[in-house]
């Protein structure tokens, strides 16, 4: 299918286009995962603990998310 196609059937919105695309191969880029360790004081796990409990999040969800923000700040 041609992407003049694939608009034409967007933009009227009288079809829905998922099933045009292989979502098998899909991809992400530049969200490849990459494990990495890092090490805190006991005083930070158990800060990060409390605060992804009261959020209802995992710790390393907690991280990734603070992270993220500070790095899209900084770009």
């Amino acid at each position: 299918m041609k992407a003049s196609e694939l608009d034409k059937k967007f933009d009227e919105g009288v079809e829905d286009i998922i099933d045009d695309f292989d979502l098998s191969t899909a991809t992400r880029p530049n969200r490849e995962q990459k494990r990495v360790n890092v090490d805190f004081p006991q005083w930070m796990v158990e800060s990060l603990d409390r605060e992804a409990q009261r959020l209802g999040v995992t710790r390393q969800s907690i991280i990734k998310v603070w992270i993220a923000e500070r790095l899209e700040k900084a770009g």
